[in-house]
């Protein structure tokens, strides 16, 4: 057994002293995270930032009536116990795993959160013998539970309709630059780029394997070229596109990916079988690159396929008549 796990006590194990210092200890933690959600959203999304502003202050509030419950029962020093020193007690996603997902992410999580923290007070009430930690763990419980109610109601005060939509479009915008752009101009280079190559290699030698590997060379590479050059032409401050890394791994793994999928059926030893299914990815391909510039780009579907059909047809045709040649 690992040590760290074999050092975690049971919550079954823990006195009622400890069960409390554990919700002491975990309303801070919850505090601290609606606060850094709050300063993640401020610039951007200011009114959703006030929503968690307000659920900090409820958890704050939580806290100071866990603390005087302490204080009444057991005195000034609270032990220091949190949540990971207890074994199968809910865990909290770290802030920077989830702060880099959007403003619905955030909202999820929050809400998972509320949720977790109703279950554990449910279960310490039921461990506690004294009424008025009974009473107090109860009323935790059902303010977790109302939680989300209270979240309507901030909605209410801080988001009108107006608001939450121009947000929910601030968001949809942001995502569209940091992922779907440059993951739609790798998928686009990657799908078209090296379709001049991989088939002029293969009707050059009609040799499954060395199609294979060009096209793995021609992939990789051209993976790793637009991976670099989207993340270092731009570092996003000014133009607003989002994280550099981000964007560069999009255009970086969606490059490769478009040359990959009609390199590896070269993988299959008959040439032309392999040749004929890499035809149809390559079919999939153009198809799947109109329908994501239709879907998150907005423009028309019928000009979408003509400009990458168009494009990747004159493209085969010219590795096809270089490679026949």
């Amino acid at each position: 057994m690992l040590p760290v796990l074999a050092n975690r006590r049971r919550f079954s194990d823990l006195s009622e002293q400890e069960i409390i210092a554990l919700a002491i200890s975990s309303e801070e933690d919850d505090a601290r995270i609606y606060r850094q959600y709050a300063e993640k959203l401020r610039n951007d999304f200011p009114d959703s930032a006030k929503i968690f502003d307000g659920m900090a202050i409820e958890e704050d509030g939580h806290r100071e009536a866990l603390i005087s419950l302490h204080k009444r029962r057991f005195g000034d020093v609270i032990p220091l116990i949190r949540r990971e020193h207890v074994s199968g007690y809910y865990a909290r996603n770290p802030v920077w795993l989830i702060e880099n997902l959007g403003l619905e992410r955030i909202r999820d999580e929050a809400q998972a959160m509320e949720q977790s923290a109703e279950a554990f007070y449910r279960k310490a009430a039921e461990r506690t013998q004294d009424a008025d930690t009974r009473a107090l763990l109860g009323r935790l419980a059902a303010a977790e539970a109302g939680h989300e109610r209270r979240a309507e109601e901030l909605e209410d005060q801080f988001l009108d309709d107006d608001t939450r939509s121009e947000e929910d479009k601030h968001a949809h915008r942001q995502f569209v630059l940091t992922w779907v752009q440059p993951g739609l101009a790798g998928l686009m280079d990657g799908s078209v780029s090296t379709l001049a190559p991989i088939f002029a290699t293969a009707f050059a030698t009609q040799n499954t394997h060395t199609t294979f590997l060009v096209g793995l060379a021609a992939s990789v590479g051209a993976g790793i070229s637009m991976g670099f050059t989207e993340a270092a032409h731009d570092d996003g401050v000014i133009s607003g596109r989002g994280s550099p890394i981000k964007r560069g791994l999009a255009s970086g793994i969606m490059t490769a990916v478009g040359g990959l999928g009609h390199a590896l059926p070269y993988l299959i030893p008959d040439f032309w079988t392999a040749t004929f299914i890499a035809f149809a990815v390559v079919f999939i391909e153009l198809w799947a690159i109109a329908w994501i510039q239709n879907r998150f780009m907005e423009t028309p579907f019928l000009r979408a396929v003509f400009q990458v059909v168009l494009g990747g047809a004159l493209v085969f045709a010219a590795g096809a008549l270089i490679g026949g040649g």
